[in-house]
């Protein structure tokens, strides 16, 4: 199962929900994250640094995306390598006769240089709540390799000022969450197991600040297996739990 050893990053965006799109305009938004671990869906890819950028081109709800990791030391022999390019095409509304609630639907091509099979694809469709809390439930289907359905569920809440820097930079801060559930076939191709599981908890606190235009986020992070199943498939490390820090950036034009 070499695919186990790339995905895709952890970040605010899956525990919060996709953004609603209004403007027929087009933007473009760039970002360059530093993590400690990489860490996917309660899988350790990647027991060290890792740097990753990514650029996303938005004209209305259509938004087309590429991203990248870069092992930034020798952990897994790729020192200075990218190990992973995501392709992806989403497009996001409101739902129509449905105040309060969004939706998005999409698609991700992981590509793995050095990885065999070197790619693989899924499809997703979420929902995402103007409640307290901004529930959030996201579907992601591999219709290629794992041929297999996992669930995201999240919940999230934004401070825009928790203290100040200066007189002139706030701090805010972000809390999120998110459980995931695989199906037997999900289960099966990434973990050898069986049956279907609630797999993985995240649990991060971020501090975003804009400074010259950039947003700077940094952020610790808590992942843990859910299922002693899985736990005990985890060749990587058997306590399953991890806890690592990252720094975010982005900028939108």
């Amino acid at each position: 199962m070499s695919y186990m050893k790339a995905a895709v990053v952890l970040s605010l965006s899956v525990l919060l929900g996709a953004g609603v799109y209004a403007e027929q305009t087009v933007g473009i938004d760039v970002s360059a994250d530093f993590f400690g671990k990489y860490v996917w869906r309660g899988q350790n890819l990647n027991d060290a640094s890792v740097f990753q950028p990514g650029i996303g081109i938005t004209y209305g709800g259509l938004t087309g995306s590429i991203w990248g990791s870069l092992d930034m030391t020798g952990e897994n022999d790729n020192r200075y390598e990218f190990t992973e390019y995501d392709f992806s095409i989403e497009y996001s509304a409101s739902l129509p006769g449905a105040e309060g609630v969004g939706f998005s639907v999409g698609a991700i091509n992981y590509r793995f240089p050095s990885l065999t099979p070197t790619s693989t694809t899924e499809v997703y469709c979420g929902f995402n709540f103007e409640l307290p809390l901004s529930p959030s439930v996201t579907v992601y289907r591999d219709v290629d390799q794992a041929d297999g359905t996992y669930v995201s569920f999240g919940v999230g809440h934004s401070f825009e000022k928790a203290f100040q820097l200066s007189t002139d930079i706030p701090v805010g801060m972000e809390i999120g969450a998110s459980v995931g559930w695989g199906d037997s076939k999900y289960n099966n191709f990434y973990w050898g197991v069986d049956n279907s599981k609630m797999n993985d908890l995240i649990l991060s606190l971020s501090f975003p600040l804009k400074v010259n235009g950039w947003t700077i986020s940094p952020s610790v992070n808590y992942v843990t297996l859910l299922s002693n199943d899985i736990r005990s498939t985890d060749v990587y490390d058997k306590k399953s739990d991890y806890v690592f820090a990252g720094v975010m950036l982005s900028r939108s034009f």
